[in-house]
């Protein structure tokens, strides 16, 4: 028998749970389906939300013929398969998931029927259509990002399943404790397979009463429910978001928020992404304010990758609380990316001759090097002379911050520099 999350998948536009934004009433997709039209499309967002069962509701709410492939399964005879369909019937529906793994061959071969209406395409995938699909499919499609379940929805999403005689577990006498209602709906993360696959699994494995009911309480739904769905792909888009989130929290201060994304790229177990961001948000965030917190952040790393999970979250919290708490500046970031401005808009100049390298015969002859002041033979080791190409000779690149005493001693040494100019 199929599992219980597969036989429960909606089979008309009505039965789709959440996603107002889209199938409520007037929102863009019903409304497509009661005009009977319906444009090529891809639905994405995180795993275990129902993006081809949503896609097969909405096939199925039309009198238009559909099929299902996989862009990773299917090869490009199935495809052609469809499409004589689509030739002698007039159009067809495609289904198909992990829309973003289709290679070249593949989409030049589907271009021209979607192009011509002859193949609607419903494609589905976790991964942002802006970062992985190619911009020949995307400009033939429209793009809907569906949304996590709240618990609430989830709620509705078991009770159709334990109702439903036919393809649910509506046959069995059952009974559950709201509490593990409740364990079942929250401890998905939002994922109602994952839900509906642990409330079969309580289902089955649970000996019915004297009387033929089955008893599902919080403890069957602990068990049954090992671990929170964590909703989490390093390769998804919601990798991307909870990294963005992670570097604005920290440089905002907000040590709670930092914490928590912390925890969930921790329970991803994505240490390699984790490392590589702390170290961005050493040096851009905090940077000349604490520059003491890039070494320590590279310190509490290498200890985290030393040790392995669980332990290495010890001194990856360390890293992140002092991150958070460190006063900011972003002075390093700002000096670089306008003096590489400038150079990558063609302002550079010519190096003065008293900064070119002298060490070869001939040189002298060139005027290389004749008037350069060796600043050590100076009183307190500086001597006024210019450094920068003629175009760019007034040009200010470092803008000291008064964050963090480290950087106020850098703009005093700085501003004392300027004076003797």
């Amino acid at each position: 028998m199929k599992p219980l999350a597969y036989r429960m998948r909606p089979t008309k536009i009505e039965e789709i749970l959440g996603q107002d934004h889209l199938v409520g009433e007037g929102k863009i997709i019903q409304r497509m389906v009661k005009a009977k039209h319906l444009s090529s499309m891809i639905l994405y967002g995180p795993p275990g939300i129902g993006k081809t069962s949503i896609a097969t509701a909405i096939a199925g709410s039309t009198s238009i013929a559909f099929r299902k492939l996989n862009a990773v399964i299917h090869n490009k005879k199935d495809m052609e398969a469809v499409a004589a369909e689509a030739k002698m019937s007039g159009q067809v529906i495609l289904i198909l998931d992990e829309v973003h793994r289709l290679d070249k061959g593949k989409q030049d071969f589907l271009l021209p029927y979607l192009e011509n209406g002859m193949i609607t395409m419903i494609g589905a995938t976790t991964a942002n259509p802006y970062h992985a699909i190619n911009p020949a499919i995307r400009s033939r499609t429209q793009i809907f990002e569906l949304h996590p379940l709240q618990v609430d929805e989830i709620k509705i999403a078991i009770k159709r399943a334990l109702d439903d005689e036919y393809r649910g577990l509506g046959s069995y006498h059952i009974t559950i404790d709201e509490k593990a209602l409740e364990h079942f709906s929250t401890g998905c993360g939002g994922d109602v397979r994952s839900a509906l696959n642990a409330v079969e699994l309580a289902v089955l494995s649970t000996k019915a009463d004297q009387h033929g009911y089955i008893q599902i309480s919080l403890e069957t739904a602990e068990e049954c429910l090992q671990k929170k769905s964590f909703m989490y792909d390093k390769d998804g888009d919601a990798h991307y978001d909870v990294i963005s989130a992670f570097q604005k929290s920290i440089r905002g201060s907000d040590v709670h928020a930092a914490l928590h994304y912390l925890a969930r790229l921790i329970e991803g177990g994505d240490l390699e992404s984790l490392a590589r961001r702390l170290l961005v948000i050493a040096y851009e965030d905090i940077g000349l304010a604490n520059p003491q917190a890039g070494g320590r952040t590279l310190q509490a790393i290498q200890t985290a990758e030393r040790i392995g999970f669980p332990e290495a979250r010890i001194p990856l919290a360390n890293a992140v609380i002092e991150l958070s708490l460190s006063p900011k500046s972003n002075s390093a970031i700002l000096a670089i990316d306008h003096a590489l401005a400038d150079v990558r808009s063609g302002k550079i100049g010519d190096v003065p001759n008293h900064l070119k390298d002298a060490h070869y015969k001939g040189a002298h002859e060139l005027g290389r090097g004749l008037e350069y002041k060796y600043p050590h033979d100076y009183h307190n080791g500086w001597v006024d002379q210019q450094y920068l190409p003629d175009p760019l000779k007034n040009k200010v690149y470092y803008q000291p911050k008064q964050t963090g005493k480290f950087e106020l001693a850098l703009k005093q040494i700085y501003e004392k520099l300027m004076k003797k100019k």
